[in-house]
C-alpha cells in the first residue's frame, strides 16, 4: 500500500462514518416529537446516547490498540447501522432508549480507530518522521463536508418522500443507516492491518485495562499531553456554550421557533463549511505560524474572538443580527478546525501505536468534561446575565487555551520507535 492509497481510504472512511450523523441532525427531535415523545423524554434519550458515550470511551479506546482499528471500526458501523435502521421504524420511549444505547456505542467504538489505522500506516510506509499535518487536515475537512452535506440532504429528504411510500421524518435515519452499512463494508474491505497476535477473551481483558492505564498515566504525566487535554476541554467549554446558546438566538432574531430551526440548520451547514475550510487550511496556517504549536495559537485566538463577536453583536436584531452571528459561526468552526488538527498531529506524534487510540479517547473525554461544565454553568449564567455575559466567559476561556501552546514542551510521553508487530492469524 502507498501513501496515496492509505490517504484516499482514511479520507472515505471519514466522510461515511460523519455522514450518517448529519443525515439524522435536523430531523431526529422532530421524528421523536412526532411519535409521541415529550421533550423531557426526548431529553432523556439524549442522556442516555451521552452516558453510554462517555461510559464507552476509555475502554472501546483500550480495545482498539488491544485487538486493532479495523474489527473496532466495523464494529462501531454495525451498532450504528442497527440503531439508525431501529431509530426510522421506533415508536415508543423504549425503542428510542434503545436507539440511544445502539448509537452511544457506535460513537465511542468510532472515536479515533480511523485517524489511529491511517497514522500507523504511514508510519509504517514513511516512518516515525512522516508529515502527518497534510493527511489529518483532509481528513477533519472531509468530515465537516459530510456534515455539511448530510445535515442538507437530511433536511430535503423528509420534503421529497412520498407520505404514502413511508412516514417522511422517518426518511433521514433510514438513509442515513444505508450509509452506515456501506461504512461497514469499505472499513471490512479498505483497512488492511498488519498481523497481530492472535488474543483470547481472558488476554483481552487483561489487555484493555493496561492499556487504559498506561494512557492515561501517559496523559498525566507528560507536560505536552497534560497541555493538550486542557485546550481540549476549554474547547468543550466554548462548543458547548455556542450550540447551546445559538438556537434560541436565531430563533429570536427570526421570529419564530420554526423560522429559527431553518435558520440554526442554515447557519450550522455554513458552519461545517467553515470548519472544513480551516481543516484544510490547518497545515498552511502552521507554516506560515512557524510550527504546529502556533498555528493553533492562532486558530485559538481567532476562534475566542468570534465568540467574542457573537457576544458583543448579541444585542443585534432583525438581518444584521442574523448575518453577524453567521458570520462569526463560520470563522469560529474555521478557528476550531485549525487549532484540532494540530493539536491531533501533535498527540499523535507524541505517542505510539500501542496507545494512540486510547489517548485519542482520553481527549475525547476532556472535550465531554468541558462541555459538562459549561452546560452546568453558562446556561444558568445566561438565564440570569443574558447571553453577552456567557459568550464573553466562553471567549475568555478560549483566549486563554491559547496560552496552552506557548513554549509547548518537547515530546517526553512516549518513546518515538514503534510498537513492535508481532504475529498473528486475526486480520
Amino acid at each position: 500500500m502507498t501513501a496515496r492509497s492509505a490517504l484516499r481510504r482514511y479520507l472515505l472512511v471519514c466522510f461515511l462514518t460523519w455522514l450518517p450523523l448529519g443525515l439524522m441532525m435536523s430531523s431526529q427531535v422532530l421524528l421523536m416529537t412526532e411519535r409521541g415523545l415529550g421533550l423531557p423524554e426526548i431529553g432523556l434519550t439524549v442522556t442516555v446516547f451521552s452516558v453510554v458515550t462517555a461510559s464507552l470511551e476509555l475502554p472501546t479506546g483500550g480495545l482498539a490498540d488491544v485487538i486493532g482499528r479495523r474489527m473496532v471500526l466495523a464494529a462501531s458501523a454495525a451498532f450504528l447501522t442497527a440503531g439508525l435502521a431501529l431509530m426510522s421504524v421506533a415508536t415508543t420511549l423504549w425503542a428510542f432508549l434503545a436507539v440511544g444505547v445502539l448509537k452511544g456505542v457506535a460513537r465511542a467504538l468510532s472515536s479515533g480507530p480511523s485517524t489511529s489505522w491511517y497514522v500507523d500506516t504511514l508510519h509504517r510506509i514513511e516512518g516515525r518522521d512522516a508529515d502527518l499535518k497534510p493527511g489529518l487536515a483532509r481528513g477533519g475537512a472531509m468530515e465537516s463536508a459530510a456534515l455539511c452535506v448530510g445535515v442538507l440532504a437530511g433536511g430535503v429528504l423528509p420534503t421529497v418522500v412520498p407520505p404514502g411510500l413511508m412516514f417522511p421524518l422517518a426518511a433521514p435515519s433510514l438513509v442515513a443507516a444505508v450509509a452506515a452499512a456501506l461504512l461497514l463494508a469499505v472499513v471490512l474491505v479498505a483497512l488492511p492491518e498488519p498481523p497481530r497476535e492472535r488474543l483470547s477473551p481472558a488476554g483481552v481483558l487483561r489487555g484493555v485495562p493496561a492499556t487504559i492505564a498506561g494512557g492515561l498515566r501517559l496523559a498525566a504525566g507528560g507536560a505536552l499531553l497534560r497541555r493538550l487535554m486542557l485546550a481540549a476541554v476549554c474547547s468543550g467549554v466554548m462548543l458547548t456554550a455556542v450550540e447551546l446558546l445559538t438556537p434560541g438566538r436565531l430563533a429570536e432574531l427570526a421570529g419564530s421557533a420554526e423560522e429559527g430551526s431553518f435558520a440554526y440548520a442554515v447557519v450550522a451547514a455554513l458552519g461545517f463549511a467553515g470548519s472544513a475550510a480551516g481543516s484544510a487550511l490547518a497545515p498552511r496556517a502552521a507554516r506560515l505560524a512557524g510550527s504546529s504549536a502556533r498555528g493553533a495559537i492562532a486558530g485559538a485566538v481567532v476562534c475566542g474572538l468570534s465568540v467574542a463577536t457573537l457576544a458583543a453583536t448579541s444585542g443585534l436584531g432583525g438581518a444584521a443580527g442574523l448575518v453577524s452571528a453567521a458570520a462569526a459561526y463560520v470563522v469560529l468552526f474555521a478557528g476550531l478546525a485549525v487549532t484540532s488538527v494540530l493539536s491531533l498531529e501533535l498527540t499523535h506524534n507524541a505517542v505510539t501505536a500501542a496507545e494512540r487510540t486510547t489517548l485519542t479517547s482520553i481527549s475525547s473525554l476532556s472535550l465531554q468534561s468541558g462541555g459538562v461544565a459549561a452546560n452546568l454553568t453558562l446556561g444558568a449564567l445566561a438565564a440570569q446575565a443574558g447571553l453577552a455575559a456567557a459568550w464573553t466567559v466562553a471567549a475568555a476561556v478560549t483566549l486563554v487555551s491559547a496560552l496552552l501552546f506557548v513554549r509547548l514542551p518537547v515530546l517526553t510521553g512516549s518513546s518515538p520507535a514503534p510498537a513492535p508487530q508481532v504475529r498473528s492469524g486475526s486480520d
